[in-house]
């Protein structure tokens, strides 16, 4: 058990951030999945700058890495074009 404040406040903040980032990846595979389930050209187009923006945020908080949200955002892209 810690025995410093400071310790168990960053235990506390810990557990916040990891449920929030569990949360926002979560929420962002699921957006991906449904986005490479597309078969609609219209609805993949809308959909692409929504799914990229969630990426960008993971990828600027570190939740993944930036060359990861770079490369699902170019097989996305990819996707979009061979409709």
């Amino acid at each position: 058990m810690a025995h410093h404040l400071s310790a168990l406040k960053r235990i506390r903040q810990t557990e916040t951030k990891r449920v929030e980032n569990k949360f926002y990846a979560k929420t962002t595979r699921n957006a991906l999945k449904k986005f490479r389930s597309t078969s609609d050209k219209a609805e993949a187009e809308k959909m692409f700058p929504e799914v990229s923006a969630l990426l960008d945020k993971l990828a600027k908080k570190g939740v993944i890495h930036k060359n990861k949200a770079s490369n699902l955002k170019s097989s996305m892209a990819k996707q979009v074009a061979k409709m």
